[in-house]
Formats: C-alpha cells, sequence, structure tokens
C-alpha cells in the first residue's frame, strides 16, 4: 500500500509481480463483476481499500445501495420495444446513455493515464465526464484526450483570483460547464485509510483546504456573475439547497453525498433525489451518484427526474482493470443493461419513464456490493 502506480506489484493470491498496464484489452470481459474482479486482481490493498471504502461507519455508503435496492418496478406489457433509445441531453448535448463518469480523486492511483483515459472513453462511448481537480494529468492535458462533454470539477484551494484562474482555464480548454464541490469542507474520518496508513498521492501535498470552508453562495454568485459557463454545483443533499442553486442561477444541480465518503449517517441519494426535482422544478439539469452500479439503477434515477447519473466507484473499476479500454467496455455493458430494463418495462424512450413505473419495497440485501455483484468470490465491501 501506498506504491505509486507505474510500481509494479504483487496482486493478491499470486506469485509475481504484474504491472496494471500489462493488459488493456477489455472484450472478453462479458458481465459487469468480471470487470470489479480484475479490479480487485490489479489494485493493490490500500487503494483498492479507497477506492470501496466510506467514512467513519461507512453507513452513508451502505444506505446508497439498500435506497436503490428499496425500489421495485412496475412493468407494463404488450407495448412495442423494438426501438429502444437511450438517449439524452445534458448542456445542449446528446449522449448515447444518460451516463456522466464522476469525478474521482488521484484517478492516477487506479491507473497511469488518470483523466485523459476517462476523457478518451466517455468520448468514444458517447457520454460525458468530469475530471476532479486533484487527478492528473490536470485540467488541459485531459480535455485534449477526448472531444466528448467534459465538465471540470474544482475543490477550492484558494482566493477569489486562483478559482478565477481555474474558471478561465478550464473555458480556454472547451470544457462545457464547471463544477464546484461543495460537501467536502472538511475531509472525512476515511478508517479504511487510515487503518492501512494508506494515503493518495493527491493528499501527499494538499494545501489551502480552509479557502473551501469559507466558500459561500455569495462566492458561486460571484463566479456565475463572472463567466459565461454553465456551473455545476456537486453534493446537494436536500431541497432547500437546490432551490437556492436555481435561485443562484446554476445549471445543473448534482444530487451527491460523495459516495458515502463524506458526512456519515446521511441518506441514500436516491431517497434526496425526489424532493430535489421537485425544488428544482424544470429550472436545471439534475444528476446523481452515490451507489449506482447497475443499468436498472440507472434506470430508477431517471424515472425520478434526474437528468443524467454520475458512476463513480464503477468508474474506478473500469478503469483500474483495463484504462480506457475497461471503461468503454464497462459503458457498453451498462448501456446494453438499460436498453434491456426500459424494454421490459414497456417503454422505449427515456422520457417515458415516471415514478408510476416505480414501487416501494423491502431491500433483499445489506446493502454494500454484493447487491449489484452476487457473483463476486467474496464482498469487496469488506476490508479486503
Amino acid at each position: 500500500p501506498g506504491n505509486s502506480p507505474s510500481q509494479e506489484f504483487v496482486v493478491p493470491g499470486t506469485r509475481h509481480p504484474r504491472n496494471r498496464c500489462m493488459n488493456e484489452n477489455a472484450d472478453h470481459l462479458a458481465i459487469l463483476h468480471e470487470i470489479v474482479e480484475r479490479a480487485r486482481r490489479r489494485l493493490p490493498e490500500g487503494v483498492w481499500d479507497y477506492l470501496v471504502g466510506g467514512a467513519e461507519s461507512e453507513t452513508t455508503m451502505r444506505r446508497n445501495r439498500q435506497a436503490l435496492d428499496a425500489i421495485a418496478f412496475r412493468p407494463r406489457v404488450l407495448r412495442d420495444v423494438s426501438g429502444v433509445d437511450c438517449s439524452a441531453s445534458l448542456l445542449g448535448r446528446t449522449l448515447r446513455a444518460p451516463l456522466l463518469l464522476a469525478p474521482i480523486g488521484s484517478l492516477q492511483d487506479l491507473h497511469p493515464a488518470g483523466g485523459a483515459a476517462v476523457a478518451e472513453a466517455a468520448a468514444r462511448a458517447g457520454v460525458a465526464m468530469m475530471l476532479s481537480s486533484v487527478s492528473a494529468p490536470g485540467l488541459e492535458a485531459t480535455a485534449r484526450a477526448g472531444d466528448g462533454l467534459k465538465i471540470f470539477q474544482l475543490y477550492v484551494r484558494g482566493d477569489a483570483g486562483w478559482v478565477d484562474d481555474h474558471v478561465r482555464r478550464a473555458i480556454d480548454a472547451g470544457y462545457d460547464a464547471f463544477c464546484f464541490t461543495v460537501d467536502l469542507d472538511f475531509y472525512s474520518r476515511r478508517e479504511r485509510d487510515v487503518a492501512r496508513r494508506f494515503v493518495t498521492t493527491a493528499r501527499r501535498s494538499v494545501s489551502g483546504e480552509d479557502h473551501q470552508k469559507r466558500f459561500t453562495w455569495d462566492d458561486v454568485k460571484r463566479v456565475r456573475d463572472r463567466f459565461a459557463i454553465p456551473l455545476v454545483l456537486k453534493g446537494i443533499a436536500t431541497g432547500e439547497d437546490a432551490a437556492l442553486a436555481c435561485e443562484t442561477g446554476i445549471d445543473v444541480v448534482y444530487v451527491s453525498n460523495h459516495g458515502g465518503r463524506q458526512l456519515d449517517h446521511g441518506r441514500g441519494s436516491i431517497d434526496v433525489l425526489p424532493e430535489v426535482v421537485e425544488a428544482v422544478a424544470g429550472r436545471a439539469a439534475v444528476l446523481v451518484d452515490g451507489g449506482f452500479l447497475r443499468g436498472t439503477d440507472v434506470v430508477k434515477a431517471i424515472a425520478l427526474g434526474a437528468t443524467a447519473v454520475g458512476l463513480g466507484r464503477l468508474n474506478g473499476f473500469a478503469i483500474a482493470a483495463a484504462g480506457a479500454a475497461g471503461l468503454v467496455r464497462m459503458l457498453d455493458l451498462l448501456q446494453d443493461e438499460v436498453r434491456t430494463c426500459l424494454g421490459l418495462l414497456g417503454v422505449d424512450r427515456l422520457a417515458e419513464l415516471d415514478a408510476s413505473h416505480l414501487h416501494r419495497a423491502g431491500p433483499v440485501h445489506g446493502g454494500g456490493m454484493r447487491s449489484a455483484f452476487p457473483l463476486l468470490d467474496r464482498d469487496p465491501w469488506a476490508n479486503g
């Protein structure tokens, strides 16, 4: 644990070191389970726990999955579903599926290509991507790697001039929108990392975190008034803040609890989604992430009013498994799951989905990855 991603490491259960870039072929990966399993084999223990872990008791993280599992479908039959269309629109651009590769800090710890692989894969697969400001190879180099819908996400680590410089650079690099993450005023107690004494590459040289603690609605409005680029707020967890975002002129409200990695004992993201959609009332696009691992999860969010769904850990598994090729393969498999789910629900367009296709039901799992990937040999949500 703690080795840089360019170094070789010993895969658990093997005798010989392997470089994670050794095989970037992903065509033979037939199901999402196999992508997760390959990522588990390739990542060092510390990096794996960073990817799958949450804050403190990991209650919020588990609630993300429990909330998704507690929603059942109400399918309609005898409908013509011979031409199911999964496409969606975000920020005026058409996506092949309502998917966003969500920002992951220290992507370079998962794969040496980092954000460049994500940008390349998103463009090839026809979906959106968002780059974290704490992921290599940085703002400009990532933008050059793909011409798809790109959003740059910033953690505030400097004063107004520092923020403005990043906004200008994002505009100059061709990003379609600029995002502030607003749920990281304090870095949480991620006890898997602490227990392993693991520190990501981005956290090894962090500074300026007090600027994030002082960042307010007034600062967001200042940027809104100063720059002509769509703004996204990521980390919205209540209808009240969603309404404030719209009043401030935000273009995209992003429902997120940081994958359960920040405030513990929060609600599952999909449980938050309906009140945010109601508060937004069509004034902004609505994104959501938090535990979304299967096509059925995506369909549930769209039925509840989301514009598109962010993929966090699934993004991480795929890039760790096979770089850009792994991401493209994951997105192909997930899009096929979405298409199949739509057809079996009796709809052939995302716009036909609404809450009438859903029903409250008790979860059949206790939360964690096994609810999405029951074929895994062991639960990667456990401690390794």
